[in-house]
């Protein structure tokens, strides 16, 4: 029985699924529930506004999917998996079905049943046990069933098509197998658990179908992944397997369209894209960068149906003898078809029969063979023959055509098939009617028909489609009253929905895109202040979605009140990186913030609020949204006075968020009880990598909490706790912590009032520790002694790589003992040592060092005045040196003999990218010696010359070297007393053979 049983679904899952390997139907997403957004808005919404992706971490392999997560739970026995129109659900359950008759996937069911909800349509009643009878034909005993829990798997596929609602809440109970009830009370019945208790279930459906389910009766919910982009790229090579160019091209136009591109994830719209695109580059006489190509959805699809109408498929040679015989019959099939499309769409009705087909006068066999496949699918059931759009867009388009015919010459209202209504004249109102229609729906539905509607007047759409589908020209008449009408209901909303957002999406149908370039370019310069009115707060929300200027991140400081961003929170919901500093915002801003990060559809990573007066209240809420939100990872919160009651709220939630990664709480007053708190919540928190404490008055009794902390934790790596005052006291504290943690990378204790005790601390801390690799004590009080303790610490350390000691007290005696530790250490990588009343002994001790070390990449010896002969001793270890590549000389009274020495070095040097001799007195001569060296030196990149009193001789020294093939790509010689006329012939001759140069004038 189940032998012949399992040699029967080859059949069903038929010869044209896909058997290939596939990461994404390997692999599902686990997520749990369904968000707001797909229980409310259309699929194609749904996938624009959270650009393909969503924030799910955890995934789950199919083979894994009936068996319990861990060993304390139990085998789901509902399961759902969802996925928009045109994933991949079926795909997904036939490569289920065909595995598991093959023995290689779910080998703990004995029986598994698929069926469809489209055959199930076809049925008013029906039993438990006819319905099992039903899927598995060879089942001859029903009590097979009940061998044991989940030994018998039932696949339901396709929720979204099933004719009837299913309703939960007034459900007749039925326990008898046998009886025969109403079909969606049977299905009700089976997954409450009143039949069929021991058999698993396993429904697929749309996402707004499966809100249907209570959430409650769900066991388990799986989301199917969309293309990637090896797998777009792959799927393209497939469909257009004969011309590997025009895949390539295909690919190169959907990555310049990054809404297009976004929406090919989904697997056969990246099928229609692909085919519809590769046909319009193919038939055109131009090449690729000369051609206007399909940009909109609109365009995507009237080039793929006049494709599918001329029967020119690719690697398919023309079906067609007699165009104007094709036309006619295309246009009288295409006009009834698109009529069952609209009336179908308006009763969310997606599955037809026979009694359909003869009432809406659809006759299949006037269009030639290749159209019919491709438009509408045919399925055999054991009762009766069914038909079905391939995927819905399908449906929506021709019910848009329909509706763009039929609505010339309506007399009253296309949305009452039958019955009396007002009557409705011309096409303007009852475009107007249908955009009520849509902006009235509460999910959606409506969305893409309209927008189709509004893109058959784009004038790109009329050129592919006129004299198939639309009269050539006729858009004229109609584009601007319905311009007009769109923009007249922007800004009618006090919050910005997706039906307000679906409005911009029709503007862009028609090609209508002043309203949106005028904000995008606001934006492009930082300029929106003032700007944000009503209707351009909706082009502001719309551009969210779809410009690539918000793509990195959305800016919207210095622009927005309390009620713009009232306005605009649906949609701030689906950015990933929103900056909002410096808005004036207030706690009441804060509370709506929260809200938004509370809800489950929340994609928002990285938050900067800094620059505004949030306050203590504003913080608490900000923390309670923390508690519950799973996509925040990073949170700046700078110059925005939340004081200790605010970082007590703040670190109450991080003992609970594990997902945060960066917190920056710069200059808040937070001082010695709010670190205190964070201290406190660092013990438990698992995740938080960077925090910034800087200007925040710790202290001493602050700095020694964050110490303890620091002995518990292992996850953060950055601790920032400039100008905090933390003097030696707080340092010994942090010491301590040091030779204990060894996870903390970054410690910054610039500006800190720590003298030579305090460094002696932790260079003893640093002696045993071997995870920190950045230590900042810049604007410190070190003196010679510190430096020798720091000496001491470099000879023992092997982890440190970057150490800053600008602005301390150290003389040459300290930086000679420096010096000395370098010959030794192998591991530091940058050293900075500006502004430290250092000389030109010191200068050549770091020469020595540097003749031998082989691992310092950055020295920066700025504002010390080593002069010439310090400058030359550097000069003589470059001539050696071979992993210097940064070197930062400003202000250090370098003159014509020390520029004279670095450009010989320069010659012969072939690892210096980066040279800064601003604000020294080099003069002309030294500028002609660096220009010679410049003639050959191929290494340097970055060249800093700026106030060196070059005079108009020495620039040209230098333009001249540079006529010919350089290296760099900066140059700095502005403030050289060259003049504006000089200036730009010097800075052209530069540019000559290095264009792309950045010259500084």
């Amino acid at each position: 029985m189940v032998q012949r049983h399992m040699e029967t679904l080859p059949a069903w899952c038929g010869t044209s699924v896909d058997l290939g390997p596939s990461e994404r139907l390997t692999d599902l997403l686990l997520v749990e529930g369904l968000t707001d957004l797909q229980q409310k808005q259309h699929d194609f919404v749904q996938i624009e506004v959270t650009k393909g992706s969503r924030n799910v971490s955890k995934k789950i392999p199919l083979e894994k999917l009936f068996l319990p997560l861990s060993k304390f739970s139990i085998p789901p026995r509902i399961s759902v998996t969802i996925g928009v129109s045109g994933i991949g659900k079926s795909t997904l359950v036939k490569r289920f079905v065909h595995s598991w008759a093959k023995g290689e996937i779910g080998k703990g069911f004995v029986f598994v049943s698929p069926l469809t909800f489209r055959e199930l349509n076809s049925y008013d009643k029906l039993s438990a046990e006819r319905l099992i009878r039903l899927a598995s034909p060879h089942l001859t005993e029903l009590s097979f069933l009940a061998i044991g829990a989940s030994k018998t798997l039932l696949i339901l596929d396709g929720l979204d098509e099933f004719r009837t609602t299913l309703d939960f809440s007034d459900t007749v109970v039925c326990t008898d197998v046998r009886k025969e009830i109403q079909v969606d009370s049977l299905i009700t019945n089976i997954i409450r658990g009143n039949l069929l208790r021991d058999v698993s279930i396993w429904i697929t459906s749309r996402p707004t179908a499966t809100s249907q389910i209570p959430g409650g009766l769900v066991d388990r919910m799986t989301e199917i992944q969309g293309f990637g982009y090896a797998e777009i790229k792959d799927f393209l090579d497939r469909i257009l397997v004969e011309n590997q160019n025009l895949s390539d091209c295909v690919m190169d136009q959907l990555k310049a369209n990054r809404s297009l591109y976004v929406m090919c994830t989904v697997p056969a719209f990246c099928w229609i894209c692909g085919s519809s695109i590769g046909y319009f580059l193919k038939s055109a006489d131009q090449s690729p960068e000369m051609l206007v190509v399909p940009k909109t959805l609109s365009e995507i699809y009237s080039y793929y149906f006049k494709m599918a109408l001329s029967g020119d498929w690719q690697g398919k040679p023309k079906e067609v003898p007699r165009i104007e015989q094709v036309v006619n019959n295309s246009r009288k099939a295409m006009s009834c078809l698109g009529r069952l499309a609209f009336y179908s769409l308006i009763k969310r009705k997606y599955v037809f029969h026979e009694q359909d087909m003869k009432a809406y006068s659809v006759d299949l066999s006037s269009l030639h063979i290749s159209l019919c496949n491709r438009l509408l699918l045919k399925e055999e059931t054991s009762f009766s023959t069914i038909y079905y759009f391939p995927h819905l867009t399908f449906q929506e388009f021709l019910a848009a055509t329909y509706y763009y015919a039929a609505s010339k010459r309506g007399l009253f209202d296309l949305f009452v098939e039958s019955g009396m209504s007002w009557p409705k004249l011309g096409f303007l109102n009852h475009f107007k009617n249908a955009v009520q229609k849509s902006l009235q729906s509460e999910d959606g539905h409506l969305d893409l028909f309209v927008r189709f509607l509004a893109g058959l007047l784009s004038p790109q759409v009329n050129k592919a489609l006129s004299d198939w589908l639309l009269v050539r020209d006729e858009h004229h008449s109609y584009r601007n009253h319905v311009v007009a009408h769109l923009q007249s209901l922007l800004g009618t909303e006090q919050t910005i929905s997706c039906r307000t957002v679906n409005l911009m999406r029709c503007l862009h149908e028609i090609q209508h895109t002043e309203l949106a370039a005028s904000i995008e370019e606001a934006m492009k310069n930082e300029n929106l202040a003032g700007m944000l009115t009503p209707v351009n707060c909706s082009a502001l929300a719309y551009l969210l979605q779809t410009s690539e200027v918000c793509a990195e991140e959305a800016n919207l400081s210095s622009c927005l009140t309390y009620h713009t961003f009232q306005s605009l929170l649906p949609q701030l919901l689906y950015c990933s990186n929103l900056r909002l500093d410096n808005n004036q915002f207030k706690d009441n801003a804060m509370d709506l913030l929260g809200s938004v990060l509370s809800g489950k559809d929340c994609q928002i990573q990285k938050i900067s609020l800094a620059d505004n007066k949030i306050g203590n209240k504003g913080a608490k809420a900000l923390a309670r949204s923390l508690m519950v939100n799973r996509s925040l990872m990073s949170l700046d919160l700078r110059s925005n006075a939340i004081g200790p009651q605010g970082a007590k709220a703040l670190a109450d939630s991080l003992k609970i968020n594990q997902y945060l990664l960066l917190l920056n709480l710069q200059n808040n007053t937070i001082k010695e009880d709010g670190t205190k708190f964070l201290a406190e919540a660092l013990v438990n928190n698992h995740t938080l990598m960077t925090l910034h404490l800087q200007k925040n008055a710790v202290g001493p009794q602050g700095s020694k909490k964050i110490a303890e902390a620091l002995k518990q934790n292992w996850t953060l790596k950055e601790l920032i706790l400039s100008s905090n005052c933390v003097g030696d006291a707080g340092s010994v504290a942090l010491a301590e912590g040091l030779k204990v943690n060894c996870t903390l990378l970054t410690l910054d204790l610039q500006s800190n009032s720590i003298s030579d005790v305090g460094v002696t601390a932790l260079t003893r801390a640093l002696c045993a520790n071997k995870g920190l690799t950045s230590l900042n004590l810049r604007e410190n009080s070190i003196s010679r002694e510190g430096a020798r303790e720091m000496a001491g610490s470099l000879r023992a350390n092997s982890t440190l790589r970057h150490l800053d000691l600008a602005a301390n007290l150290l003389h040459d005696e300290g930086v000679q003992a420096i010096a000395q530790a370098l010959k030794e250490n192998q591991a530091l990588a940058s050293l900075h040592l500006q502004w430290n009343f250092i000389q030109c002994k010191a200068a050549k001790a770091l020469s020595h060092a540097l003749q031998v070390n082989k691992s310092l990449a950055t020295l920066d010896l700025q504002e010390n005045a080593i002069g010439d002969e310090g400058a030359s001793a550097l000069a003589s270890a470059l001539r050696v040196n071979s992993t210097l590549t940064d070197l930062y000389l400003q202000a250090a009274l370098i003159g014509e003999g020390g520029a004279r020495a670095l450009g010989e070095a320069l010659a012969t040097n072939k690892s210096l990218a980066t040279l800064d001799l601003r604000g020294n007195a080099i003069g002309p001569a030294g500028a002609k010696a660096l220009a010679n060296a410049l003639k050959v030196n191929c290494a340097l990149r970055r060249l800093n010359l700026q106030e060196n009193t070059l005079g108009m001789d020495g620039a040209i020294c230098i333009a001249t070297a540079l006529t010919g093939s350089h290296s760099l790509s900066y140059i700095n010689l502005q403030g050289n007393q060259i003049g504006e006329a000089g200036a730009k012939v010097i800075a052209d001759a530069i540019r000559t053979k290095v264009p792309s140069c950045v010259v500084k004038m």
